[in-house]
């Protein structure tokens, strides 16, 4: 999947920078974010019971920062749900709980809204540095 700075279209998967990771939703609407939470503090990650899917404007989403948009290759464009149907999974979610930044993220939400299934790069990416230190450490 690759990622532009473009202008964000209903359904579509978005993210925003925020530090050195990057915060996931879905658009729902002109100025109108679905999310897990809302870009993490370090408020929210000391208190994971606290952050549930909820609706925010843009502003509040990206927090001066550049919203992307998911460039979806033909691959993708067919396993994806509609645009009405990922907003209609998001929409179903909001107010659930459970958050956990391994396990059950914003990506994870984002994606599981669009494709059905729970992804996280970000996630996948910390597992491989990890398995790559274990390996030349000879764990």
């Amino acid at each position: 999947m690759k990622w532009a700075p473009e202008e964000c279209k209903f359904g579509d998967m978005i993210r925003v920078r925020v530090g050195a990771v990057y915060h996931y939703g879905i658009c729902s609407g002109e100025d109108e974010v679905i999310q897990f939470g809302l870009p993490p503090t370090p408020e929210s990650l000391a208190n994971p019971s606290s952050v549930k899917v909820c609706v925010s404007g843009f502003d509040d989403f990206s927090r001066g920062n550049i919203i992307e948009r998911a460039l979806l290759d033909f691959s993708e464009r067919r396993k994806r749900f509609s645009p009405v149907k990922t907003v209609e999974r998001a929409r179903a979610r909001i107010g659930e709980g459970g958050y956990d930044i391994l396990h059950n993220n914003c990506e994870h939400f984002a994606y599981e809204c669009m494709f059905g299934v729970k992804k996280s790069t970000q996630e996948e990416a910390v597992r491989e540095k990890w398995r790559a230190f274990e390996k030349k450490n000879g764990g």
